[in-house]
C-alpha cells in the first residue's frame, strides 16, 4: 500500500522577514541552498512508496506552487485551495475527505512544507516503522530526538522510553505545550519527551473517525465546502460559504490531544522547522568562528555571526560583530542581536501599524506567467522589470490612468496593441496609450525580460480591466 502526501504551505512565516513576507513566504525561498523548503519536501515525499501528493495551499501561492513542483518533476494528484487559512485541522478533513472518495483505507502522511530533513533515507526508515500502526487504526506522529532544551516548540512526552536507535512506534502518552527553559531543560535530562514537527502519518478512515468522536461539529461545514468546490485551471476550490463555519483550529487541538489512539516514532535523523533566524545560522554552513554569510555577504572579526545578502548588487560587510543576525533585501534589512531571533515578528507588527508596505509585500510580485520587480517609482512615473515564462501570456487587458512604454531587453515578446499584433525582439520597443487594449505573450523557448515605464496620475495594480485571461483571474 502505497502512501499519499498531504503537503500544508499556506504559512507566512513572518519569523523569517525580511526574506519571508506574506506574499512569499518561507516554504517558497531557497534558505538553505538552491532549492526551495517546499520543493526538498515534495521531493523528500516521492518516489518508491508513495503517491503523488495533494496539496493545500491558499489563491494567492497557487501558480506558486504549480511552478515549484513542475521544476522538481513532480505531478501532483490535486491542488486545494482554501478559500481562507483555518488552521491545520479543517485542511487535514478536506484531504482525507476527498482521499476517503477513491480509497478510505489508504494511508496519509501529513506534512508542512516548510521543514528541513536533511537525511532523506532515515526519516524514509522512520515512516517505514510507523506503517504498521497506522494500519492498526492508531494515529501516528513523529517525534524529533531533542538536542537542546528548546523553549520554542511544544512537547510529546512518551508512554516509554524507546529501547534502541532503530526507529519504531511506541505510546504517546501526551502533548505538552511550549515551555519555559527550566521544564525544557527537565524533559531534555529525562529521555522521554521529544519535539512535537507537526508530522502525521494515519489512514484516511481512522482520521475520520478521529474527528467524528472529538471534533463533528467541523465535519459538515467542510464536507459541504468539498461538495460545492469548484474545479478551475486543474486547481480544486473549495466553497467559501460553508469554509467560514469550519472552527480555526489545529489538527493537535481539534484531535491530537483528545485521541487516545496515538503512537510516536522517534526520529534522530535531522530536523529543523527554521522557525527564525538563529536556526537558519545553526542549520547552514559556518566556518571556525561560527559564522555563516551567503550571497554578497563579507565578515571580518566576527564570532556567531549570520550576514545575508539576498540582493547581488548589495554587498554586507560585518565587522567586528559577535552574535548578530543581519540579512540585506533591496527594500528592508534587519539586524538583530542572535538571541532576539523569535522577536522578529515583532519587527513585521511594528511595520504594519506603520503602513510599511515591506511588512508584508516584496518588490518582486509574482504573478502567474512569471513576476515583476519595480525598479524606481516617483510622482506619475514607475519604471518595473518584467519577467515572462516561455509559452505564458499576461491578460489581454486595458488601463483607465496609465500609459506604457515597453522595451524588450531580452527574448522575443510577441504584443497585441487593439488589431494590431507584431514580434518584438531585443533593442525594439512599444508605447501602449491610455486606454488602449493590450496584451504581451512569450511564443518562444526563453525569457522574455523586458523594461515597463508607466507614466499617469494613477499607477496602482487595481487600475485593470481584463477582457481574457488564460489563468482565469477576475
Amino acid at each position: 500500500m502505497k502512501i499519499t502526501p498531504l503537503l500544508l504551505c499556506g504559512g507566512s512565516g513572518t519569523r523569517l522577514w525580511p526574506l519571508s513576507r506574506k506574499s512569499y513566504p518561507k516554504q517558497f525561498v531557497p534558505l538553505l541552498g538552491e532549492t526551495t523548503l517546499f520543493q526538498s519536501t515534495a521531493q523528500r515525499l516521492s518516489g518508491k512508496g508513495f503517491n503523488q501528493p495533494l496539496v493545500v495551499t491558499n489563491t494567492a501561492f497557487r501558480f506558486i506552487v504549480v511552478e515549484q513542483l513542475a521544476t522538481a518533476g513532480i505531478d501532483p494528484s490535486a491542488i486545494m485551495i482554501e478559500p481562507e487559512g483555518r488552521n491545520t485541522a479543517p485542511a487535514i478533513l478536506a484531504s482525507a475527505l476527498w482521499l476517503s472518495r477513491n480509497d478510505p483505507d489508504t494511508l496519509m502522511l501529513v506534512a508542512p512544507s516548510d521543514h528541513v530533513v536533511p537525511d532523506t533515507q532515515a526519516f524514509h526508515e522512520a515512516v517505514k516503522a510507523g506503517v504498521p500502526a497506522a494500519r492498526d487504526g492508531q494515529l501516528v506522529t513523529f517525534g524529533i530526538t531533542p538536542d537542546r532544551p528548546e523553549t520554542g516548540y511544544g512537547y510529546l512526552e512518551l508512554a516509554k522510553k524507546p529501547k534502541n536507535d532503530k526507529p519504531e512506534a511506541i505510546g504517546l502518552k501526551r502533548f505538552v505545550e511550549k515551555p519555559d527553559e527550566a521544564a525544557a531543560k527537565k524533559m531534555l535530562a529525562s529521555g522521554e519527551y521529544l519535539w512535537n514537527a507537526g508530522i502525521f502519518l494515519f489512514s484516511v478512515k481512522t482520521i475520520l473517525e478521529a474527528f467524528e468522536k472529538h471534533m463533528p461539529a467541523m465535519i459538515g461545514p467542510v464536507t459541504e465546502s468539498l461538495d460545492q468546490g469548484e474545479c478551475d485551471l486543474g486547481f480544486l476550490r473549495l466553497a467559501p460559504g460553508p469554509w467560514s463555519g469550519a472552527a480555526d483550529e489545529s489538527i493537535d487541538y481539534a484531535v491530537m490531544e483528545k485521541a487516545d489512539n496515538l503512537s510516536v516514532v522517534p526520529y534522530s535523523g535531522g530536523w529543523s522547522d527554521l522557525g527564525g533566524w538563529d536556526a537558519v545560522w545553526r542549520d547552514g554552513e559556518q566556518d571556525e568562528s561560527g559564522v555563516s554569510t551567503s550571497g554578497q555577504a563579507t565578515a571580518i572579526d566576527c564570532e556567531n555571526t549570520l550576514l545575508r545578502s539576498e540582493d547581488e548588487t548589495l554587498e554586507v560587510v560585518g565587522i567586528g560583530l559577535k552574535n548578530v543576525i543581519t540579512v540585506a533585501m533591496p527594500d528592508a534589512v534587519l539586524v538583530a542581536d542572535a538571541s532576539r531571533a523569535q522577536d522578529v515578528k515583532k519587527a513585521v507588527n511594528a511595520l504594519k501599524k506603520k503602513n510599511a508596505k515591506q511588512a508584508t509585500e516584496f518588490r518582486k510580485d509574482h504573478r502567474p506567467w512569471g513576476w515583476f520587480e519595480t525598479l524606481v517609482g516617483g510622482d506619475r512615473f514607475q519604471v518595473k522589470r518584467i519577467h515572462v515564462h516561455p509559452g505564458a501570456s499576461l491578460s489581454l487587458q486595458s488601463h483607465h490612468h496609465r500609459s506604457e512604454h515597453w522595451v524588450v531587453v531580452q527574448g522575443t515578446a510577441k504584443v497585441t496593441v487593439d488589431d494590431e499584433v507584431k514580434l518584438l525582439t531585443e533593442n525594439q520597443s512599444v508605447y501602449i496609450p491610455l486606454g488602449t487594449v493590450h496584451r504581451l505573450e512569450n511564443p518562444g523557448k526563453v525569457p522574455i525580460v523586458l523594461i515597463e515605464v508607466q507614466t499617469g496620475i494613477y499607477l496602482g495594480e487595481d487600475d485593470i480591466i481584463r477582457y481574457e485571461d488564460i489563468y482565469a483571474r477576475s
